[in-house]
């Protein structure tokens, strides 16, 4: 292969921010980081893009080898170039975020670099120029969700409306009222309502509901319908 002449070259590395929701709150995955510098510090998932590979292919592949965690909503973010970001040697990092339902992927995840999910509001001090790399995609997923379902990527199937409520308070760091909360939420005739019930917080139980996306599509300011503008 052909190189351009007298250019400098740079390694590529990509870094995954995953975000998962438990039912109660939104919480991020961090491991261990396998090498030096800063070896064993709290890190996100990241690696170096190999040459026959597309940042997309080497974020899927980087993310399987480090969590297990395969087939799972990503979307790439930014580019960081900053030339001191790295102590050993320039390195552009290109970042992807990822939503999960933790429940549903829980088993996936292999113990290898002993990932642990944290809290929104109980990150440890991360590696390098991590930190603002959460912060940004945290920043994204707010502003994507005020027109776009994105955050039911985050929910299983069916889920009732107080898990809906816990979500968005999560992602939004905002107390929302329950009752205008609901009745936005179901206004809409965005959600269906399914016959059976989630009978584990109380003895009443609350009904199960489905998104129906091709509605929701048509209303591309859920900020509006679920109070959280």
């Amino acid at each position: 292969m052909k190189k351009y002449p007298e250019v400098k070259r740079y390694p590529v590395a990509i870094d995954c921010i995953i975000f998962g929701f438990d039912g109660s709150e939104v919480k991020l995955l961090l491991i261990h980081r396998g090498f030096d510098p800063q070896k064993g510090k709290w890190s996100l998932m990241g690696g170096f893009v190999e040459d026959t590979e597309s940042l997309d292919n080497s974020a899927a592949r980087i993310l399987k080898n480090l969590t297990g965690l395969e087939n799972v909503y990503m979307e790439q973010l930014l580019t960081f170039g900053n030339p001191n970001r790295d102590p050993v040697e320039r390195t552009f990092s290109v970042v992807y975020f990822a939503l999960i339902d933790i429940h549903k992927y829980e088993a996936q995840l292999t113990d290898n670099y002993r990932p642990q999910w944290f809290a929104l509001k109980e990150i440890p001090k991360l590696i390098f120029d991590h930190s603002t790399m959460v912060d940004l995609a945290k920043e994204k997923l707010r502003v994507k969700a005020t027109h776009s379902p994105i955050l039911f990527e985050l929910l299983p199937e069916k889920f009732t409306i107080p898990q809906l409520r816990c979500l968005y308070e999560s992602v939004f760091d905002k107390a929302l009222d329950k009752r205008n909360f609901s009745r936005k939420a179901l206004s809409g005739e965005l959600l269906v309502k399914l016959k059976d019930k989630e009978k584990a917080s109380s003895k009443k139980g609350a009904f199960y509901f489905r998104l129906d996306k091709k509605k929701y599509n048509t209303h591309f300011n859920p900020a509006n319908v679920f109070g959280v503008s």
